[in-house]
């Protein structure tokens, strides 16, 4: 008979304490519980797992060697982007965010928790003046849940079923706009053009109609370049469509928001905003509009403003028109409210405070320097090319291989072997690009590290 025992992680699983348990409710056995589940939907058998660790330091060693097996961006020089971005983090905002009192609060009151909806608070106001908007939710689960809930919000404001999208995007993020949006919106793709990677205006003027409910670009693009928004948000509303814009907050110190040429809802990831990658995680969605009341109205998540208190003349931090939401209004609601990102609100509110205005002109102008350094060297190189060289570049840009003879993962297998992460694998994505890859440069890469990709990419083209 199997020894039994105390689980260390389950409470009152000592065996003394579950015959207590059991006698207590009036059974002799926790099977007596099970007896209303049929026996064809119980297991016969026990889990297949490997044997438990009989101490915490077996355990954790068994877990540090799997984590080791793992080659990291600390590790090694990486130029993967594609989404997820490897920017400096500064000490404090790791500082902040590991406080108890954020790190545990996953909900709370606005009257017994206004610390963390006080910096929710500080966090949106900074969004906003850097986005040039009014209104900024608190943040959702990532940004690809912004794109989605964005259109959807367009939807529903102009009442109207179908939005344009420009081919240039993520085409992960497309399909989860798409499986997100199906019951509300349909999502069709506006071609770019073969020369520019840009959006084709000539197409999408075309494609306009009384039945589109917005024009969804990104600025940058997937591919790095930088649409020119004012065009394409003048077709969209003469049309009576909606202006939806997806951009890279960390741009915003040098490249124009998109309120200034014609957006009515922005959205997009704070992740790099003083957010490490975290295997794909770290990431936090915000969206953005006008103080526009019936625009107000289509925001499923969490707004806070200043708002008064039982107390005459009092006001503390907490939630606007929280009626709207599917808290208030359950399977009314527009959408559901889901996961926040509150956490990486916080620490994006942090990153903002300590870089102020010039911090993040700085880092804006510092990323196009790199960026462009890197493009007028890899183009430099006589079997590469640099597909839509012609466009200005944002953080990443598009490089080709198919002179080389040699595939995008056999390249990166390569540079791996140098201790080098190479670009984001472009050939099945957008495979009229051929063997392309991303690559992506930040505040992080110093001249010496592009020169060392340089030089590898030199010794891999021979």
């Amino acid at each position: 008979m199997e020894k039994q025992r105390a689980h260390p992680y389950i409470p009152n699983s000592d065996p003394s304490i579950k015959e207590q348990l059991l006698k207590a409710i009036g059974v002799s056995d926790v099977e007596e519980l099970l007896v209303g589940i049929p026996k064809s939907l119980r297991m016969d058998r026990r889990l297949n797992l490997p044997e438990s660790y009989e101490s915490e330091f077996e355990l954790k060693r068994h877990v540090q060697q799997i984590l080791n097996k793992n080659s990291s961006c600390d590790e090694n020089l990486s130029f993967l982007g594609g989404g997820c971005y490897q920017h400096h983090v500064p000490a404090i905002c790791d500082e902040i965010n590991g406080r108890s009192e954020f790190l545990t609060a996953y909900a709370g009151e606005p009257y017994d928790d206004h610390g963390r909806f006080q910096t929710l608070f500080e966090y949106c106001s900074m969004m906003t003046e850097m986005l040039d908007m009014e209104v900024v939710n608190v943040p959702c689960y990532d940004g690809y849940q912004a794109s989605a809930t964005s259109v959807c919000m367009a939807g529903r404001y102009t009442n109207r079923s179908k939005v344009l999208v420009s081919e240039n995007i993520n085409p992960d993020k497309f399909s989860m706009m798409q499986t997100y949006c199906r019951a509300n919106v349909e999502l069709i793709k506006v071609p770019m053009l073969n020369e520019s990677g840009l959006l084709d205006q000539s197409v999408l003027k075309s494609m306009l109609s009384d039945e589109i409910a917005a024009v969804y670009f990104e600025v940058p693009s997937f591919l790095g370049q930088i649409e020119d928004g004012q065009i394409l948000s003048d077709l969209a509303h003469a049309a009576g469509a909606l202006v939806v814009v997806s951009v890279n907050p960390s741009s915003l110190g040098s490249i124009a928001p998109p309120a200034k040429y014609g957006a009515d809802i922005v959205c997009g990831d704070i992740q790099p905003l003083g957010i490490h990658m975290q295997y794909g995680g770290g990431q936090g969605g915000f969206i953005a509009s006008h103080d526009n009341p019936d625009m107000i109205a289509q925001y499923p998540s969490r707004l806070f403003g200043i708002i008064p208190t039982i107390v005459d003349g009092e006001y503390g931090f907490g939630d606007v028109a929280y009626d709207r939401t599917s808290f208030g209004k359950r399977e009314e609601g527009n959408e559901f409210v889901g996961t926040a990102a509150a956490l990486w609100g916080i620490t994006a509110g942090v990153y903002m405070a300590l870089m102020g205005p010039h911090g993040m002109q700085e880092l804006a102008e510092g990323i196009l320097q790199k960026t462009k350094y890197a493009m007028n060297a890899i183009s430099k190189i006589t079997a590469l090319s640099i597909p839509f060289s012609s466009q200005y570049h944002y953080n990443e840009f598009v490089v080709n291989f198919d002179k080389t003879g040699k595939t995008v993962k056999q390249i990166n297998e390569h540079l791996r072997s140098k201790g080098i992460f190479a670009g984001h694998d472009l050939s099945e994505s957008f495979p009229q690009l051929g063997q392309s890859a991303l690559y992506c440069f930040s505040e992080i890469h110093s001249q010496k590290n592009i020169d060392d990709l340089i030089a590898a990419l030199k010794e891999m083209t021979k």
